[in-house]
């Protein structure tokens, strides 16, 4: 059994956190919501009053945050107060720069560390499938594959500190272009009079199939499984995408890449998002593409 903080317990952290309960470790939890804490507390997770007393003894602390200045805080709070050797796993979707600048933190005290973010949303949160992708030293990822694992589906070490974000905002550059796509083309077909099963059936077996389509289609019936069958209900919230977008579009700046497809899909995104609509899930763009949102 380990003993881990877990500091972050929303939508992802919870069910990440009970996951961990289940696989028979200690898990001591902290969250600004008192809603969140006592979900929490109902799958196992204890309530710490604060995030110093979440690290208190532990082995591991995870962290599941909004954005990299939300991290960095709670770094700065809780890093000299952790034991020496402490593991920090933070997988939090952040920016690649404050990824780097957490792992020098880490280490300035003593510490190793892992930027872990992870793909496959709320359900593959809850059926511990998440795939995590991994960012540090081979020691770090080594000690942190075990604890991983009752949250994942699929572990993979990407690099050193920082890879782990970098491949996540391409991984989802990816995806919300390829959402956009997959919705303009269901869109055309409704135009021209073909039904979305036939569309569906052509694409998902053609060169057009990707997850976008095959797992997570935007209209509903073919994929029964997909938002698209409970109003848009998320999964993976327009306003998340928007945020992964944003901070592609961030690193292609610093990193001098041309990515004109992902800059139009960070816009898109925008608008969708401007119109009221972040809270659905990105599937939803297909609304947009319609001419049907309000």
């Amino acid at each position: 059994m380990t003993k881990i903080a877990f500091i972050g317990l929303g939508n992802m952290g919870n069910p990440m956190a009970a996951n961990l309960v289940k696989a028979g470790h200690e898990v001591n939890g902290f969250d600004l919501l008192p809603e969140n804490l006592a979900k929490a507390e109902k799958s196992g997770v204890f309530r710490a009053e604060n995030a110093r007393k979440a690290i208190e003894g532990a082995d591991a602390v995870i962290t599941m945050l909004p954005a990299g200045k939300h991290v960095l805080t709670v770094y700065e709070d809780i890093l000299a107060k952790a034991a020496a050797g402490t593991l920090f796993i933070d997988s939090s979707t952040i920016d690649v720069a404050s990824a780097r600048v957490a792992h020098l933190m880490a280490r300035k005290h003593g510490h190793l560390s892992v930027d872990a973010p992870v793909s496959g949303g709320v359900v593959g949160a809850e059926a511990g499938s998440l795939t995590f992708m991994a960012g540090g030293s081979a020691e770090a990822f080594a000690k942190a594959e075990p604890i991983l694992k009752p949250m994942a589906g699929r572990i993979v070490h990407c690099g050193d500190g920082g890879a782990g974000q970098a491949a996540k905002i391409c991984n989802n550059m990816i995806l919300g272009i390829s959402m956009i796509g997959v919705a303009e083309a269901f869109v055309l077909a409704e135009k021209l009079g073909l039904s979305h099963q036939a569309l569906f059936e052509v694409a998902s077996a053609s060169s057009g199939q990707c997850w976008s389509l095959t797992t997570y289609c935007p209209v509903p019936g073919p994929v029964p499984t997909s938002p698209a069958n409970r109003d848009y209900q998320p999964g993976f919230a327009a306003s998340l995408m928007l945020k992964d977008l944003r901070l592609a579009q961030e690193a292609a700046q610093t990193a001098g890449a041309v990515t004109p497809l992902g800059a139009e899909a960070a816009q898109i995104y925008a608008l969708f998002d401007a119109m009221g609509q972040g809270g659905r899930d990105f599937s939803g763009i297909i609304s947009l593409l319609r001419g049907t949102t309000k």
